[in-house]
């Protein structure tokens, strides 16, 4: 008998000391994706111009990395706040931890480099080499084209430098282990498809707002397969549950919208901040930035509705927003 306790602890012992070598390798040794050292990106009038109208209104990453204002209808961007950073993403939000968007303005990235900020917007690695949690779907960014991403660089290069700063996010366990393992290397488009190609041009759209990220359900933390673009994925708000809406070709979805519908539902938001409708904390409110994808043109929109209008029609009837005292609001 104890030659068989012996046995056994010995293996208790060496499967304890591989499972620490693994954590210690994921922890400290991930990731490992460098940044590119040489990199420098022209600050141009036409990369500054495309820049703004990518992270304003299609990758909105100015929509976290500002503060919204939720005093109003989708929670538009406060005047003074473009970049400054702040908003939160908790542990009472469905999160695991609790995350801070950063300051992306010149007062926080003076001692980036453009390698790192391109490391950090498309694999979602820090200049410290720290993993970010995808709450930026840098995933999604990855994919776009480099002259995009560029773009953006020399759009954030140009903002206001607005001194605030952040705290750091904090990851539970064991997501500030697994976290390590999810930035991989950016696998870019060789360029962005020619609007004459509606279909592709806006798939590539579509791609790089990661749409599918809030219009997809999720279970366990991950979306579920074969449920893309269907909606149905859960945000806690303060007045009650935001659902998203199935944005396929089902008719429970957008299959019965127009193009011209789709557009004017869009351009409907694109209002002066002054003119954005005020709600009150138990009103319906949502977390889809429309002030700011409203400013995307026509023929964006139009290439994006193309594209969503190829994909499958997943049948999934929505009730976008049901308040604490169980009203509920459609498709919004």
């Amino acid at each position: 008998m104890n030659k068989f306790l012996k046995i056994a602890i010995i293996a208790v012992a060496a499967i304890v000391f591989l499972v620490v070598i693994v954590l210690m390798y994921v922890k400290f040794a991930l990731p490992s994706i460098a940044a590119q050292e040489n990199l420098k990106v022209e600050i141009s009038p036409d990369k500054v111009d495309r820049g703004e109208y990518l992270a304003n209104h299609v990758m909105v990453c100015m929509d976290c990395h500002s503060s919204r204002d939720w005093s109003k209808f989708s929670g538009p961007i406060k005047p003074g706040t473009l970049g400054a950073g702040g908003e939160k993403f908790l542990e009472n939000m469905g999160f695991p931890g609790n995350f801070y968007s950063k300051n992306i303005t010149p007062y926080n990235l003076k001692d980036w480099t453009d390698g790192e900020i391109y490391r950090a917007i498309t694999s979602g690695v820090s200049k410290d080499g720290r993993a970010m949690f995808p709450v930026m779907p840098y995933h999604a960014y990855g994919k776009a084209a480099t002259e995009d991403i560029y773009a953006v660089i020399a759009y954030i290069r140009t903002l206001d430098p607005i001194e605030n700063s952040v705290p750091d996010s904090e990851l539970k366990f064991p997501m500030n282990f697994i976290v390590n393992m999810i930035p991989q290397e950016p696998q870019p488009v060789e360029k962005v498809p020619s609007k004459s190609n509606s279909v592709e041009y806006g798939k590539y759209l579509v791609t790089a707002g990661a749409c599918v990220d809030c219009h997809t359900p999720f279970d366990g933390g991950r979306p579920v397969e074969g449920k893309s673009y269907s909606g149905g994925r859960e945000f806690p708000m303060p007045s009650g549950k935001l659902t998203s809406a199935n944005i396929t070709p089902h008719k429970t979805g957008i299959g019965n919208w127009t193009k011209e519908q789709f557009i004017s539902r869009f351009k409907s938001y694109n209002l002066p901040y002054d003119e954005i409708q005020t709600v009150g904390q138990s009103d319906f409110n949502t977390i889809m930035p429309w002030a700011m994808y409203a400013g995307m043109t026509e023929e964006d929109l139009a290439a994006m509705y193309d594209y969503l209008m190829t994909v499958e029609p997943i049948e999934n009837s929505v009730v976008v927003f049901q308040t604490n005292g169980n009203k509920s609001t459609s498709m919004k």
